[in-house]
């Protein structure tokens, strides 16, 4: 059994990140009157003038540093590990979160829902954007190099199970009704930091590789 080091441990930071968005999102909604999980959106929370803000602030302190420090131990950790697609899809993940983290910390919603500012508009079709389609590609990438090399294809699962529910989520919000808009946008929400997370394990376990017979 190989002892581990301390970028090892740093894979915990993923499950703490994972913790403190989980909390946010439970918790946050008791400091905003009025809001309905069901319908509104998780941006609605941390909307510049949303009354919950400084809850969500607080509960979601450790969920961008953690996620970027556990990713950026994952990419140290796999430089001479994996396959080439795997290590290319995590690293379009890492770079996924750090256009996250920035952006939305610089341009939150101006108000709940979409107000049409230069802020809500850099918000959503900016932002959003790029991330939805590093978060495509990136799963993609580890799915082909996870199902390629049956060593790694726990990877490739978690990225499929991560994609179906950002469809599930992007589908969704198109297709429910209104008022249950926020049940379904809350699987993609949850996604790329579920898959952090998994990451996170992954690195606290070295990554290791599955016998290809199990």
């Amino acid at each position: 059994m190989n002892k581990k080091t301390l970028i090892n441990y740093i894979g915990a930071l993923g499950i703490i990140a994972f913790l403190s968005y989980l909390a946010a999102v439970v918790f946050s909604p008791l400091a905003y009157p009025g809001y309905d999980w069901m319908s509104q959106a998780v941006s609605d929370l941390s909307a510049q003038n949303a009354p919950s803000k400084l809850l969500w602030n607080q509960l979601s302190a450790p969920y961008n540093k953690c996620t970027l420090v556990c990713l950026m131990g994952v990419c140290v950790y796999i430089r001479d590990r994996l396959n080439k697609t795997l290590r290319v899809g995590i690293y379009l993940f890492t770079i996924m979160s750090w256009i996250s983290g920035i952006g939305y910390s610089m341009f939150p919603l101006s108000d709940s829902g979409y107000a049409g500012t230069f802020q809500d508009i850099m918000h959503m079709y900016i932002v959003t954007v790029l991330v939805v389609m590093l978060s495509i590609a990136s799963l993609i990438m580890i799915m082909v190099g996870g199902y390629r090399d049956r060593k790694y294809r726990y990877l490739a699962i978690a990225a499929t199970a991560a994609l179906a529910m950002m469809f599930i989520g992007a589908i969704g919000t198109k297709a429910v009704p209104k008022q249950y808009f926020g049940i379904v946008e809350r699987f993609s929400v949850f996604a790329a930091t579920g898959f952090t997370a998994f990451l996170g394990i992954s690195l606290f376990n070295g990554f290791k590789p599955k016998d290809p017979a199990e």
